[in-house]
Protein backbone atom coordinates (compact mmCIF):
# COMPACT_ATOMS: atom_id res chain seq x y z
CA UNK A 1 0.00 0.00 0.00
CA UNK A 2 1.67 3.61 -1.14
CA UNK A 3 0.30 6.76 0.20
CA UNK A 4 1.04 9.64 -1.83
CA UNK A 5 -0.14 13.38 -0.41
CA UNK A 6 -0.33 16.20 -2.11
CA UNK A 7 -1.41 19.76 -1.88
CA UNK A 8 0.43 21.53 0.37
CA UNK A 9 2.01 25.13 0.35
CA UNK A 10 2.59 27.92 1.36
CA UNK A 11 -0.73 30.36 2.19
CA UNK A 12 -1.59 33.50 4.22
CA UNK A 13 -2.73 33.65 7.85
CA UNK A 14 -6.71 33.41 7.05
CA UNK A 15 -6.33 31.19 4.20
CA UNK A 16 -7.25 27.80 3.12
CA UNK A 17 -5.64 24.84 1.35
CA UNK A 18 -7.10 21.28 0.55
CA UNK A 19 -4.78 18.44 1.02
CA UNK A 20 -4.49 15.23 -0.92
CA UNK A 21 -4.14 11.27 -0.15
CA UNK A 22 -4.10 8.87 -2.85
CA UNK A 23 -4.23 5.24 -1.85
CA UNK A 24 -2.94 2.51 -4.26
CA UNK A 25 -4.63 -0.34 -2.85
CA UNK A 26 -7.33 -2.83 -3.67
CA UNK A 27 -9.01 -2.76 -0.31
CA UNK A 28 -9.41 1.48 0.32
CA UNK A 29 -12.57 0.56 2.48
CA UNK A 30 -10.76 -1.92 5.12
CA UNK A 31 -8.73 1.70 5.89
CA UNK A 32 -9.47 3.90 8.47
CA UNK A 33 -7.80 7.45 6.90
CA UNK A 34 -6.12 9.56 9.48
CA UNK A 35 -4.44 13.73 8.79
CA UNK A 36 -1.40 13.98 10.99
CA UNK A 37 1.35 16.79 11.56
CA UNK A 38 4.22 17.69 12.83
CA UNK A 39 6.82 20.29 13.49
CA UNK A 40 10.28 20.04 14.07
CA UNK A 41 11.16 18.95 17.78
CA UNK A 42 7.51 17.90 18.55
CA UNK A 43 5.80 14.83 18.31
CA UNK A 44 3.56 14.27 15.35
CA UNK A 45 0.29 14.75 16.63
CA UNK A 46 -3.33 13.59 15.03
CA UNK A 47 -5.35 16.13 13.09
CA UNK A 48 -8.09 14.04 11.93
CA UNK A 49 -9.49 11.06 11.07
CA UNK A 50 -12.17 9.33 9.34
CA UNK A 51 -13.27 5.48 9.70
CA UNK A 52 -13.36 2.78 6.79
CA UNK A 53 -16.89 3.44 6.22
CA UNK A 54 -16.42 6.91 5.80
CA UNK A 55 -19.69 7.03 8.48
CA UNK A 56 -17.59 8.32 11.67
CA UNK A 57 -14.54 11.65 11.87
CA UNK A 58 -12.97 12.93 15.01
CA UNK A 59 -11.23 15.89 15.00
CA UNK A 60 -8.07 17.55 17.42
CA UNK A 61 -9.60 20.45 19.61
CA UNK A 62 -7.30 22.95 17.80
CA UNK A 63 -9.13 22.11 14.13
CA UNK A 64 -12.42 21.62 15.02
CA UNK A 65 -14.64 23.69 12.88
CA UNK A 66 -11.45 24.71 10.38
CA UNK A 67 -10.85 21.65 8.98
CA UNK A 68 -12.79 18.70 7.46
CA UNK A 69 -11.34 15.71 6.13
CA UNK A 70 -13.02 13.61 3.60
CA UNK A 71 -12.25 10.20 1.85
CA UNK A 72 -13.76 9.14 -1.80
CA UNK A 73 -13.91 5.75 -2.39
CA UNK A 74 -14.27 6.29 -6.01
CA UNK A 75 -11.10 7.81 -6.16
CA UNK A 76 -9.19 6.11 -3.59
CA UNK A 77 -8.67 9.17 -1.83
CA UNK A 78 -8.52 10.97 1.20
CA UNK A 79 -8.49 14.82 1.62
CA UNK A 80 -8.27 17.22 4.11
CA UNK A 81 -10.00 20.73 3.58
CA UNK A 82 -8.45 23.48 5.90
CA UNK A 83 -9.79 27.23 6.42
CA UNK A 84 -9.19 29.57 8.69
CA UNK A 85 -5.31 28.52 8.56
CA UNK A 86 -3.11 30.34 10.96
CA UNK A 87 0.93 29.77 11.45
CA UNK A 88 0.35 27.63 14.26
CA UNK A 89 -0.88 25.17 11.90
CA UNK A 90 1.91 25.32 9.93
CA UNK A 91 3.67 21.56 9.77
CA UNK A 92 4.37 18.72 7.72
CA UNK A 93 1.49 16.78 7.14
CA UNK A 94 1.45 13.32 6.40
CA UNK A 95 -1.55 10.98 5.50
CA UNK A 96 -2.19 7.22 7.51
CA UNK A 97 -4.00 4.63 6.38
CA UNK A 98 -5.17 1.90 9.54
CA UNK A 99 -6.68 -1.63 8.46
CA UNK A 100 -9.89 -1.79 10.55
CA UNK A 101 -8.82 -5.12 10.65
CA UNK A 102 -5.69 -5.60 12.25
CA UNK A 103 -4.77 -1.99 13.78
CA UNK A 104 -1.12 -2.68 14.04
CA UNK A 105 -0.90 -2.13 10.27
CA UNK A 106 -0.03 1.42 9.36
CA UNK A 107 1.09 3.03 6.21
CA UNK A 108 2.54 6.41 6.13
CA UNK A 109 2.55 9.19 2.78
CA UNK A 110 6.06 10.79 3.16
CA UNK A 111 4.27 14.19 3.75
CA UNK A 112 3.26 17.40 2.30
CA UNK A 113 4.65 20.99 3.86
CA UNK A 114 1.80 23.46 4.81
CA UNK A 115 3.42 26.85 5.97
CA UNK A 116 1.35 29.65 7.04
CA UNK A 117 2.75 32.86 6.86
CA UNK A 118 2.12 36.52 5.71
Amino acid sequence: VQLVESGGGLVQPGGSLRLSCAVSTLTFGAFHMSWYRQVPGKERELVALINNSGGSTNYADSVKGRFTISRDKSKNAAYLQMSSLNTEDTAVYYCNAQSALNPTVNYWGQGTQVTVSS
